[in-house]
């Protein structure tokens, strides 16, 4: 087998473990707010949002974004086979969870005054953010020990950290919501939060380290580069959080809170529920576009590899959403929210551009590149802002929608430049032969959902999901042999069940 067959196996194979973990953490998700929103009312669903909200807030500011650079310092390190050089890194960044960690805490215990006040009018809750500041501290420690795994690549194990913690997590929660009620809303929120730093720790403990003594030097030294590459990460994503905040206030002032609704409703579809798909990628990818930071010429392999998966995997998800966008709207809301239709038609163009996008922007990061990345993202951000505004402005919900394809295309084009100035970056031309034939079906698919009266749309549009899957199927075996994987799975399968 092909060293580029088994790169493209282990970008699926990643794809589909994480894919599956996404998924379950979105349907544990679902399953908690329905609990929520039962047991607890609206009011209580309300607290529980703004005292996650706040805590939220402060971590972004104290975490530094370790939970992201700290995955590029581990990569690295273990791509050197040096188990000394490793262990140390590992050390160090333990060490700064710890005191990143605490500082959260400290920071939400002498603010829960003005937390409280500030959340919820007054200061009834100030004893609420004195207890629960602790999660600051569990949570940090736990994206330490996820962060180590991610690094290493144990991916098994991290898709196992994730997966338990959530479930015991929702196992705990809701007996709890159900004898307290409101009251039980603080004891949950620290219980969960130390059932993910206990599931976290014990798998991350798995791993066999070399016990490394670090000095303060050490600490500063190796800690740094972490450092500054968190708080570039962590100004880039306050930068896209205020450019969210002020379209939705832009959205409220120039139309009306349901408009708000609405908007959060269709991005949600898009950037949840189709954009698992990026979360599940990058969790493998980054690491392992980290490893090979340094050689242009590897770092342009890997990107073609993963743009290349990302298209193949999501094209037909997509062209799926444009045939059937109006039984999802509905079963994932209801009627009201049919509005949205248009909207997540010409956003669901854009995330083709988004798809390429999203895996060269990722070389910024494997790089250590943090001014440059967090220049891109202000940039992107800006004129995203801008362009949103101008498309709901002019013409309603659709207008988001298209405002959506226009600002991700800029997008593209933007980190593409970037890119090939700066890392002689180039896209091979089978990626960029994917892009268009998947891209043609997809508008196809556009302007049979806009042209042909319902239901008369089904017959052609499943045909154009039909093509779509066909195609990616047979681009997929190509790379990866899909037949060959399924006989080998079968067989495991035989094999074990004759043991």
């Amino acid at each position: 087998m092909t060293v580029q067959k088994n790169s493209y196996r282990q970008i699926m194979k990643a794809t589909s473990l994480f894919g599956g973990v996404q998924f379950f953490q979105i349907l544990i998700s679902v399953v908690r707010s329905k609990f929520i929103a039962i047991l607890l009312g609206p009011s209580g669903m309300g607290i529980v949002g703004l005292l996650t909200s706040a805590t939220g807030l402060v971590s972004g500011v104290t975490s530094f974004g370790l939970g992201t650079s700290a995955v590029k310092n581990i990569s690295e390190a273990n791509a050197t086979g040096d188990d000394a050089r490793a262990s140390t890194v590992i050390s160090v960044l333990r060490r700064l969870v710890w005191y990143t960690g605490l500082l959260g805490a400290l920071v939400t215990l002498l603010l829960s005054p003005w937390l409280s006040t500030i959340t919820f009018g007054n200061r009834e809750y100030r004893l609420a953010f004195v207890w629960i500041s602790v999660t600051l501290l569990f949570n940090q420690l736990s994206s330490g020990e996820l962060v180590l795994l991610q690094g290493l690549r144990r991916l098994q194990n991290l898709a196992k950290a994730n997966v338990y913690g959530s479930l015991t997590g929702l196992l705990i929660s809701i007996p709890l919501y159900y004898r307290f009620g409101i009251r039980g809303i603080v004891p949950v929120i620290i219980i969960t939060s130390f059932i993910t730093l206990f599931f976290s720790r014990y798998f991350a403990r798995k791993i066999k380290t070399e016990k490394t003594e670090i000095s303060r030097r050490t600490i500063l030294t190796e800690g740094k580069s972490m450092i500054v590459m968190g708080v570039m990460i962590s100004l880039s994503g306050l930068t896209t959080l205020v450019a969210t905040y002020l379209l939705r206030i832009f959205i409220n002032h120039a139309g009306n809170v349901a408009d708000v609704g609405h908007y959060s409703a269709g991005f949600t579809i898009i950037n949840t529920y189709v954009g698992m798909i990026f979360t599940a990628m990058g969790t493998d990818y980054y690491p392992r576009l980290s490893t090979v930071a340094n050689d242009n010429v590897q770092c342009k392999e890997s990107i073609n590899q993963q743009a290349e998966i990302a298209l193949l995997i999501l094209a037909p998800i997509l062209i799926f959403f444009l045939v059937f966008i109006n039984w999802a709207v509905i079963l994932l809301y209801s009627t009201q929210f049919l509005a949205i239709t248009g909207m997540v038609y010409w956003a669901s163009l854009g995330i083709f551009f988004k798809a390429v996008s999203w895996a060269v922007a990722f070389v910024f990061l494997a790089k250590g590149d943090g001014k440059l990345f967090f220049w891109n993202e202000f940039v992107g951000s800006v004129y995203s802002l801008i362009i949103n505004m101008t498309g709901y402005y002019l013409g309603g919900l659709t207008g988001l929608g298209f405002s959506f394809l226009i600002s991700y295309t800029l997008y593209c084009i933007q980190v593409f430049t970037i890119a090939k100035i700066k890392y002689d970056f180039s896209f091979h031309k089978e990626a960029v032969t994917l892009f268009f034939i998947q891209f043609l079906l997809a508008l196809v698919s556009f302007i049979v959902v806009n042209l042909i009266e319902y239901p008369y749309i089904y017959l052609p549009g499943i045909m154009l999901i039909a093509i779509s899957l066909w195609y990616s199927f047979r681009e997929l075996e190509k790379r990866i042999g899909i037949r060959e994987m399924i006989r080998e799975f079968t067989q495991k399968i035989k094999k074990n069940s004759s043991l």
